[in-house]
């Protein structure tokens, strides 16, 4: 029996997910862009009825729950991470209505929901914000936000000399309502995005009110963005040095991972853990009152110097899981990879937290790509690289990861083997960072790229108007249609690994691995009756035939007890008789 789940009952509706309260120490949990995902209205936008529409076949995948990127009202200057109203839905995405059938649908198929969150700041358009603009100087909702005189004989200058994510100063001047140049705010990304001052309790107040708001609609959880933001050193003091982006992910910033934030986050543990799970042991339920509390998660989005660092945010009292950034951007060598395996699970142990995979999402170059470059070009690549050595590298990665202990994270597309689009002309682009002059690349948008559900249509099936980012003319190949019942297909490899790791006792959860010797450049690794044979060199390597193959990312051979992996390919053994 699987340690994933528990028994369910023949046919039930909820036999496709844990029931446990520790369901996510080994979820497998599929981000959705909205956008970019379905369109219901023919738009061309991705919405949550689009979303709901092919529920299903997130179910049929083999997924444990769905995390939606932003949908909430927003003049969408950075694709929704602008919040106007935390508690409305953008009429581009639907209305709140759609959002509970949604949540009620998920719930109904086993699935679980989780939401973005973004209290680091809000939209420029928030009431709050407008009003400490309208109102003047010495408004009270000023102190909501970081607004500051600036330097020099006459203001002219920023507070301090920090830089924006996204480029240049990390400070806007405003307009004062007598029309004259007037008192700065901050703004760690876009100028449309005004950061929220948390030392200012009607801050702490109000995003404590939005978490029981959608716990209340039924949401399994929420992902945290820029969950190292919110607090700010004292005094905002000068960082003192140029291309601050360089330094991130390096040092403790005045402005990130601040242990003020753990504060606020033992406080919302507090809330979440008020609430039962939305999918108790009686069934699907969007009640989330009554029954054993427990079930509901916090994930971070924690942008830290060391995996040791990470591990704070999910201390018992804290979050639940943080993304492992660190696995992320590590390249497809074995022993980069090792180290970070070792380095993640050492630090979650002694907080009790299960460690996170992933590959890709919404901020990154698809790994197919990543993979088909050279080393050393970082998480934004703008080659495409070798498609054929990509998409091998890839589908071996995949396996590594969705074999590795803790929970995994698939990004929209990551199961059709999608490429990134690097050659979207420039008129068409939206990322906001791309129209600045530094800061990010701003080449987000060609993980974006709507994904394809059908071999033809003006949008391969994502809607019925086009798609709001050009889709490649091969999108069609790699479409769902195309590649379900596929043998080799990616999506057919995506399956048949989820259901391996859900019906194989000893995957899933776990804080460790046993590695085995293996030739240089391959990785083995036993889990009780399961080892996992990872060949990240350009040959093919011979090994112990371990067991039986249960499944492999390319085609294997074994003879007298010995087992030849490809180059760039991973293998799945059992060892039970």
């Amino acid at each position: 029996m699987s340690q994933h789940s528990a028994d369910p009952a023949p046919n039930s509706a909820v036999a496709t997910v844990a029931k446990r309260r520790d369901w996510w120490r080994d979820a497998v949990i599929y981000q959705v862009y909205p956008r970019s995902f379905a369109d219901s209205n023919g738009d061309g936008m991705g919405d949550l009825e689009g979303v709901r529409s092919r529920l299903p076949y997130l179910r049929d995948l083999g997924v444990d729950a769905v995390w939606l990127s932003p949908f909430y009202a927003s003049p969408q200057a950075d694709a929704g991470y602008d919040v106007a109203d935390y508690r409305a839905v953008d009429p581009m995405f639907g209305n709140l209505l759609d959002a509970d059938a949604l949540i009620r649908d998920a719930h109904a198929l086993g699935l679980r929901i989780i939401v973005d969150l973004v209290p680091n700041h809000s939209s420029d358009h928030h009431e709050w914000f407008k009003r400490a603009i309208a109102e003047g100087p010495g408004s009270p909702l000023r102190e909501r936000y970081h607004f500051r005189p600036g330097k020099g004989e006459n203001g002219e200058l920023p507070p301090n000399d920090w830089e924006s994510i996204f480029g240049g100063p990390a400070w806007t001047r405003v307009t004062e309502p007598d029309g004259t140049p007037g008192e700065w705010y901050l703004h760690l990304f876009a100028p449309e995005q005004p950061d929220f001052n948390w030392e200012h309790p009607a801050v702490g107040d109000e995003f404590r009110s939005i978490l029981r708001f959608w716990l209340d609609m039924g949401v399994d959880g929420f992902r945290i963005d820029v969950a190292h933001g919110m607090v700010k050193a004292a005094g905002l003091p000068d960082l003192g040095a140029h291309d601050q982006l360089k330094l991130l992910g390096n040092d403790v910033m005045p402005f990130f991972d601040q242990d003020g934030v753990h504060d606020i986050y033992r406080q919302w543990r507090l809330i979440l853990d008020e609430y039962s799970d939305a999918l108790g042991p009686e069934g699907p339920s969007a009640e989330g009152r009554g029954r054993e509390t427990g079930g509901r998660i916090f994930v971070a989005e924690a942008w830290t110097p060391t995996v040791e660092r990470t591990a704070n945010y999910v201390r018992p009292d804290e979050l639940h899981q943080a993304f492992n950034f660190q696995y992320l951007g590590t390249e497809w060598d074995a022993e980069e990879l090792r180290t970070v395996v070792d380095r993640t699970l050492e630090a979650m142990r002694p907080v009790g937290a299960p460690a996170t995979w992933v590959l890709s999402n919404h901020d990154v170059t698809r790994h197919a790509t990543r993979f088909a470059n050279p080393p050393g070009l970082g998480t934004q690549i703008r080659e495409a690289g070798d498609r054929e050595l990509g998409l091998r590298r890839a589908r071996a990665a995949s396996l590594l990861m969705l074999a590795l202990p803790g929970s995994a994270y698939v990004y929209q597309g990551e199961e059709l083997g999608l490429p990134d689009v690097v050659d979207l002309p420039d008129e068409v682009r939206q990322d906001p960072a791309y129209f600045r002059g530094a800061g990010q690349d701003g080449f987000r948008d060609g993980c974006r790229v709507p994904i394809p559900w059908t071999r033809t249509g003006a949008s391969y099936g994502f809607g019925g108007g086009g798609s709001w980012l050009p889709q490649p003319a091969a999108w069609g190949e790699l479409s769902v249609e195309a590649q379900t019942g596929e043998a080799g297909s990616t999506l057919e490899l995506y399956r048949a690994a989820l259901a391996v790791r859900r019906e194989h006792a000893d995957l899933g959860a776990g804080d460790s691995v046993e590695w085995l010797r293996a030739p240089e450049g391959v990785l083995a690794l036993r889990r009780g009756e399961f080892v996992c044979v990872a060949n990240t060199t350009g040959e093919s390597v011979t090994t112990p035939a371990y067991g039986r193959v249960l499944l492999a990312s390319g085609e294997v051979a074994q003879t007298d007890g010995e087992t030849k992996v490809p180059a760039d390919t991973t293998v799945w053994f059992s060892t039970a008789e």
